[in-house]
């Protein structure tokens, strides 16, 4: 019984382990730093060059030595290339051809009343045009509602957008770089009071 109980405790790591007592750190301690250089043998096409052209030598790359690392000069000039390298200048700011995209002033929302879960397709479709979405949840149940907050919620998330609560129960999707209008917006929450 005893020896069921400490096989049991060494399987679960709960005991001394008598098989790592003859284990040897010293050995990992220092490895080996000396230049192996390794020999390979390309695949090579077929109907290319004979075999004995295809075998070369391959040493490791100190770093360090040489050039700048942060600049890739290191490896380059390790290699014998360091010549045909040199560092690019910057492109100044207003050369560059990636422009933002200009924000909407005034998105009109689409409004959707769902009255089932299938309906989050349709605002899902909606909110992907880049369109804002009204989500009107007045007329539908509890559960549903919560499953559509649940979903609206997890694709304004997933795509960038917000979601905020405008009145009881009426939702506003906005996706990225699209604004509602403060004047919508007045007239949103005037609407349903």
């Amino acid at each position: 019984m005893a020896d069921f109980l400490k096989k049991t405790m060494l399987y679960l790591g709960l005991g001394p382990d008598d098989e790592y007592d003859v284990y040897d750190d010293s050995a990992d301690a220092a490895p080996d730093r000396r230049d192996h250089v390794a020999t390979i043998t390309r695949v090579a096409p077929r109907g290319s060059a004979p075999p004995s052209d295809m075998v070369g030598s391959v040493r490791p790359i100190r770093v360090g030595s040489g050039a700048s690392s942060s600049t890739g000069l290191g490896v380059a000039a390790a290699m014998g290339l360091a010549d045909s390298l040199e560092p690019r200048p910057m492109p100044r700011a207003g050369s560059s051809a990636v422009r933002p995209i200009p924000r909407e002033a005034h998105a009109k929302p689409h409004s959707i009343t769902p009255l089932s879960f299938n309906d989050a397709q349709q605002i899902a479709d909606w909110f992907k045009t880049p369109q804002a979405v009204i989500i009107n949840l007045e007329a539908a149940d509890r559960d549903l509602r919560r499953r559509l907050i649940d979903f609206c919620s997890g694709l304004c998330y997933g795509l960038g957008g917000q979601m905020e609560r405008v009145a009881d129960h009426v939702y506003l999707l906005t996706p990225t770089n699209v604004q509602v209008s403060a004047e919508e917006r007045r007239r949103l929450e005037d609407q349903d009071e």
